[in-house]
């Protein structure tokens, strides 16, 4: 009996197990006992031992750490920094407000001068389109002669383009120019014969002296021209104009420069028609007219549209019963609003000029708007009444004084009612324009700037000076919107072509998906170093026709017989605007970078509150588009505080600093901010000091920032190590740069000769440095030279302002002095860390070894050291923009390649993110390496290489302040394989997921090397979580208020199409067309060849043409499903068209708690519960993370870095305009305003009328298309 007991006592036993068994993996007992905590401790104390003395023996730090005993450190004073930055720019702006000033001076005694010289319509200049280089074909000329021109009544001209030598010049963008002339630029829309034309071309030919003399005096000096209020621009030094963009859309009058300078700051209401009679063309034109009133328009001048019929109604919604800032991002919005406008029913003028009136004079009293000039634009076919009762209550009450100017145009050709409509204009100090087509009405609608500019002229001695907003060169915003569009059609087509390729693959929701993360991660790509813009602000001057008094011709409507009508009238006529350019990257190489150390930065702020520059600036996405309102950043939407507030919820101390800014005050102040980088993928939350001064004479404000952790002390050198005591013991400096494993940062102005370029800043600086061993070398005291009228003054003192004449009094340079004296010393220190010695040289820097496995790593043979570390470069960069490095390689024929790449994109010393990254993590753990991977790691094909960096900071007299940063880069595998070796296979296993992560969250090491370099939320979003709730890591929110959104583009036309007489002919021809498409549809059917022909282009890869899917018919049992089928792909193919839009975007970045405040690295594993182990790796920025993979997790839980659009919540017909608009920030205004004189009463000018003929067959004929079709 005991046996059979026995037996059923062991099946009830093994019955139970076999439930537990089963069991296991619903009750998560077992699982996680396989992650052995100490285990996992051993391998992250082993790894981080082995890289941290791999690293220590590469970069020799110590040794390094050393060669920077000598130097001292010293305090960084903010305020003495910011004042002699300030003092600088405003130097270099006075010099540059000079040469404007003669521009202007030379314009107007030059046209006062030529007042009676014919125009020659004969007359031959270089003309910017048309000119030509030597040997470049000469154009024939045309046979027989031209046509008549039917506007002008004369036959066309042809004049022979005249040739030029040009030479490409780094110091104007790599454009190809010529210093001994100008060349004029002619817009599309203006006639370079017409007299008035021709003639301006003809005297301000004169002004190529004064362009020479300007270069001559400065050569740092930029473009300068002159923008003529006929259209053309002259501008020196000569250059031919770009020619790659599809449409030449540039007039200067419509640049900021230009209009800024023209005239006053202004308030404008624009008044359109709204009633049922302003269809079709009318339309088109009213819009045309209304969308180049806001082109004419600036950061300093404020808007609104309004629509009448029987109520009056602003375009945009939520911009109503206000006047808004003409910046790009509120253009735009109005620019959009009336596109879908809709003409309704009658037109009440009378309610509409009240409303105008009662609005500007709200925005008067109120202190709101520009409080400058204000004017009434009204936009329809014909009043009723000339309302002169609405003119007398509200701008006729202070006579002769009229407060609002009154600018009407008439629209249409059957009009004949215009002379209430002109009226208004003439008795308001206006101007009446009469367009009848809408290829006349940008020169037309430009006319109403001379008027505004009339107080301007009457002054005569006034000339404001005025600096613009920042902006790229010649392009235009409406080339943003036609890049895109390209772009999107690029897209459509490539999608297309590659369906016919690979067909239904293309379909699958992976690749799908695949398809439009790639091209979002292409619209993420917002670089703020960009060549393909040149940034810039420009200095302008209006010039003035200092004649009282003209012939001039007064033809009007009232006699349209009368072709001349020759009357001396009183003018006060504006001739142009005289200017130069300050490219931006001119004014950041006055800003000593190198006083402001690492993570240390300068910017300016406008009177606007906009930024000028800023290391956050991000003008461009796409990598080469410019954003729709790239110009209008506001600081306080850069300078992003850690205060844990919502979008723009801002601080109310960051409003305060910025007010103390706009107002141009001296002041400082310490905020929290957080800082991203590195793409906008890192985030660093710290204290940074502000300091801030005004830029005199300029509506600029100047500051400066740096962290206070480590920025308050800076290395210095002591007076035995300058320059010239080192010159004295009869070293010579230049041996302190020999070789060519060595760079200086770039974008940093050492010393700069002003009449003599240089390959490369390398050999520019051997250049002085063996001009300064030379006798009689002296140290300019200044960047700028002082202007020409003050050269007297520049010697006379004997003091330290101004620039000192070179060894070469024909020659001028400058240098900053306290930046060469810490090169050449960091130099000399460091010279020894790139000299080629023997791999087991004793005597040699770098073979100190502190531990048994340095000595272990100097014994390896070179090949095999290479071979079992990877170590492929060492490098070091000092805080003055030097670095060095040293290749590892096993044979001289690597020894030619090696080092390239690294000198091409690591060459920005304190700039460098791994130089940044690893100040830093000095403070968290001084004795540590920060190791990263590129974030497309996972990606690439190449061999992936690992960089670790490690800083070197100088202490005396209880201060420490960064001297350099070592570092070293591997190979990826060799990490990998050396974690490999020391986990053994315990990764390797399916129970396992082993990972190490980087302070920020990116995976350095996978056993999935496709996820290297991304961020682990998006690998296991679930784990990520957890590492969340459990302070491994936190979550920083940083806002982008720099976005770009894609919105659906509507494409239908607003305007209607029944009268406009065109269109039926258009349609006819479209008609015709489409009916010769069909006939050749049906002939390629019947043609084999034809149609093989059209197939082979679409061939796939193994030649074979796509075939159509297997039928299906629907479930109508109609037998439609074929059609359905056929056409099915070309539905997920179609890109939606969508327009750019402003937004704001967040994105949620992470970076690892302190370690000293973090218990959560003492935690063992727990079942299921805490289905993992993670440990910091020591001496690095690493964390290892080894996860139990045999429990379940979310795998639909996502956490991304990737940008989020935010949701303000906004109602239906809202946009970000009409939210940021609620929330305005404080403003400045221009110190200058001139908006009347006495004597602009006297000038009658105000517009012509058109003469009006009727084509009653044309009428009719329209009407019969009508009917017909």
């Amino acid at each position: 009996m005991g046996w059979p007991r026995t037996l059923a006592w062991w099946r009830l036993c093994l019955g139970l197990l076999s439930v537990l068994v089963c069991l296991a993996p619903c009750v998560n007992l077992q699982p996680a006992e396989n992650i052995n905590y100490n285990l996992v401790h051993s391998w992250a104390d082993k790894l981080g031992m082995e890289l941290f003395h791999l690293g220590d023996f590469i970069t020799r730090r110590k040794e390094v750490q050393e060669s920077f005993k000598d130097a001292k450190v010293v305090s960084r004073n903010g305020a003495s920094i910011v004042d002699s930055m300030a003092k600088e720019i405003e130097m270099m702006m006075d010099l540059k407000v000079s040469a404007v000033r003669r521009i202007m001076d030379t314009a107007e005694n030059t046209a006062l001068s030529h007042q009676n010289d014919m125009a020659d319509k004969m007359f031959s200049y270089y003309n910017a389109k048309e000119m030509l280089e030597p040997g470049d074909p000469i154009p024939p000329i045309p046979t027989p002669a031209p046509d008549m021109d039917k506007d002008i009544g004369e036959p066309l001209i042809y004049v022979q383009p005249k040739v030029v030598v040009l030479e490409k010049r780094p110091e104007f963008h790599n454009t190809a120019v010529n210093f001994s002339v100008s060349s004029v630029h002619v817009p599309v829309n203006v006639f370079d014969r017409a007299p008035d034309v021709i003639k301006a071309i003809q005297w301000s030919e004169n002004l190529d002296q004064i362009f020479r003399d300007n270069y001559k005096n400065d050569p740092t000096l930029s473009w300068q021209f002159f923008g003529s209020s006929t259209g053309f621009m002259r501008q020196f030094p000569a250059s031919k104009w770009n020619k790659d963009v599809p449409v030449d859309l540039y007039d200067c009058r419509l640049r900021s420069w230009y209009m800024e300078a023209a005239t006053s700051p202004k308030d404008i209401v624009i008044l359109m028609d709204g009633s049922g009679s302003m269809l079709g063309q009318r339309l088109d034109i009213a819009k045309h007219v209304v969308n180049t009133i806001l082109d004419t328009l600036g950061t300093n001048d404020f808007v609104n549209i309004f629509t009448f019929d029987k109520e009056v109604s602003p375009v945009v919604g939520c911009f109503e019963d206000a006047l808004i800032q003409a910046n790009l991002g509120n253009i735009r919005e109005l620019k959009e609003g009336i596109e879908s406008f809709r003409p309704k029913s009658i037109a009440n003028y009378t309610a509409a000029l009240t409303f105008a009136f009662e609005l500007l004079e709200d925005t008067k009293t109120s202190s709101r708007g520009a409080q400058c000039n204000q004017a009434i634009m009204v936009i329809g076919d014909g009043a009723p009444e000339n309302n002169r009762a609405v003119f007398e209550l509200h701008n006729w009450r202070d006579p002769p004084y009229k407060p609002v100017r009154v600018f009407t145009y008439l629209i249409g050709k059957e009009v004949a009612n215009w002379d209430d409509i002109r009226w208004m204009a003439c008795e308001n100090q206006g101007y009446y324009v009469h367009l009848s087509d809408t290829a006349e009405v940008r020169e037309m609608v430009l006319n109403y700037i001379p008027v505004m500019a009339r107080p301007l002229v009457l002054g005569r001695h006034d000339h404001p000076v005025i600096w613009s907003q920042v902006y790229a060169d010649i392009e235009d915003t409406k080339l943003s919107d036609y890049l895109w569009e390209i772009k999107q059609c690029e897209e459509q087509k490539a999608d297309v072509l590659e369906y016919w390729q690979v067909h239904d693959r293309m379909l699958e929701p992976s690749e799908m998906h695949r398809r439009e993360y790639r091209r979002m991660k292409e619209t993420w790509n917002q670089p703020v170093d960009s060549n393909v813009y040149q940034f810039m602000t420009t200095v302008s001057m209006p010039i003035y026709d200092r004649r009282e008094n003209a012939l001039i011709n007064l033809t009007t409507d009232i006699n349209p017989a009368a072709k001349i009508n020759l009357q001396v009238t009183r003018i006060a006529n504006i001739l142009g605007v005289a200017g130069t350019d300050v490219p931006i990257n001119e004014i950041k190489k006055l800003l000593s970078p190198f006083m402001l150390g690492v993570s240390g930065y300068a910017f300016i702020v406008t009177n606007n509150g906009y930024i000028l520059f800023h290391p956050d600036f991000r003008p461009i996405f796409q990598g080469y588009i410019l954003k729709p309102s790239y110009n209008s950043v506001d600081m306080i939407e850069v300078e992003l505080l850690d205060d844990d507030k919502g979008a723009r919820d801002f601080n109310p101390v960051l409003l305060t600093i910025r007010d103390s800014i706009i107002n141009q005050s001296t002041g400082s102040k310490w905020m929290l901010v957080k800082n991203h980088f590195d793409e906008m993928k890192r985030v660093l939350c710290t204290k940074r000091q502000y300091y801030w001064t005004a830029i005199k004479k300029t509506p600029f404000t100047l500051v400066i920032s740096y962290p206070e952790q480590y920025g308050v002390s800076r290395m210095d050198i002591r007076a035995e190590q300058e320059i010239h005591r080192v010159n004295i013991k009869g070293t010579n400096i230049r041996s302190f740069f020999d070789g060519k494993r060595w760079k200086i940062h770039p974008d940093w102005l050492f010393c700069k000769h002003s009449n003599r370029t240089f390959k490369t800043p390398e050999i520019e600086l051997l250049y002085f440095l063996e001009r300064m061993s030379e006798p009689g070398w002296r140290w300019p005291g200044s960047r700028s030279a002082m202007p020409p009228e003050h050269a007297a003054a520049m010697f006379s003192n004997n003091s330290s302002t101004g620039r000192y004449p070179s060894i070469n009094e024909k020659e001028s340079y400058y240098c900053d002095r306290q930046l060469m004296q810490a090169l050449v010393f960091d130099a000399r220190v460091t010279g020894w860390f790139s000299n080629k010695t023997s791999w087991h040289s004793k005597d040699d820097k770098g073979t100190s070894a502190s531990s048994p496995i340095a000595v272990l790593m100097g014994l390896l043979p070179r090949n095999e050291f290479k071979q079992r570390f990877g170590v492929t470069l060492a490098f070091l960069a000092t805080h003055s923009g030097l670095t060095r490095w040293h290749e590892f390689h096993t044979n001289a024929a690597e020894e030619s390649g090696i080092g390239e790449t690294f000198s091409k994109n690591n060459t920005r010393a304190i700039d460098e993110i791994w130089y940044k990254r690893a100040v830093d993590q000095h403070f968290v753990r001084e004795e540590s390496f920060v190791y990263s991977v590129p974030f497309d790691a996972g990606e690439s094909n190449s061999e992936i290489l690992v960089t670790a960096s490690h800083a070197i900071f100088h202490n005396e007299g209880g201060k420490s302040a960064p001297a350099a940063v070592v570092g070293f880069q591997f190979q990826h595998s060799a990490l990998y394989k050396l974690f490999h070796n020391i986990t053994g296979n315990a990764c390797a296993v399916d129970d396992k997921d082993c990972y190490i992560l980087d302070n920020n969250g990116y995976v350095v090491i996978s056993t999935r090397v496709h996820e290297t370099g991304r961020f682990f939320g998006e690998v296991n979003g679930a784990i990520m979580k957890r590492l969340l709730e459990e302070n491994v890591y936190k979550r920083v929110i940083v806002y982008d208020y720099q976005a770009v959104c894609f919105e659906s583009k509507n494409d239908n036309n607003a305007s209607s199409m029944l009268l406009s007489p065109l269109f039926h002919v258009l349609r006819l021809g479209k008609w015709l067309l489409h009916t010769a498409l069909w006939y050749i549809v049906q002939l390629m059917q019947w043609a084999p060849g034809v149609s093989s022909h059209y197939a082979d282009m679409y061939m796939d890869m193994n030649g074979t043409e796509p075939r159509p899917e297997p039928e299906h018919h629907g479930g109508n049992g109609h037998g439609n499903g074929k059609k359905n089928d056929d056409d099915h792909w070309l539905r997920y193919l179609t890109l939606h068209r969508t327009r750019l839009k402003p937004c704001d975007m967040q994105r949620e970045l992470y970076t690892l708690y302190k370690e000293k405040d973090n218990v959560v690295y003492n935690m063992t594993a727990h079942a299921c519960e805490r289905p993992f182990v993670v440990l910091p790796i020591p001496n690095s920025n690493l964390i290892l993370l080894v996860i139990d993979q045999l429990c379940p997790r979310d795998g639909a839980l996502v956490l991304t870095v990737n940008p989020q659009t935010i949701d303000y919540h906004l109602s239906v017909n809202d946009s970000l305009a009409c939210f940021k608009q609620s929330r305005e920030f404080n403003r400045v205004r221009p110190q200058s305003c001139i908006s009347r004189h006495a004597n602009e009463s006297a000038i009658k000018l105000c517009g012509k009328g058109c003469a009006l003929y009727a084509n009653l067959g044309l009428l009719l004929l329209c009407h019969i298309l009508s009917r017909w079709l």
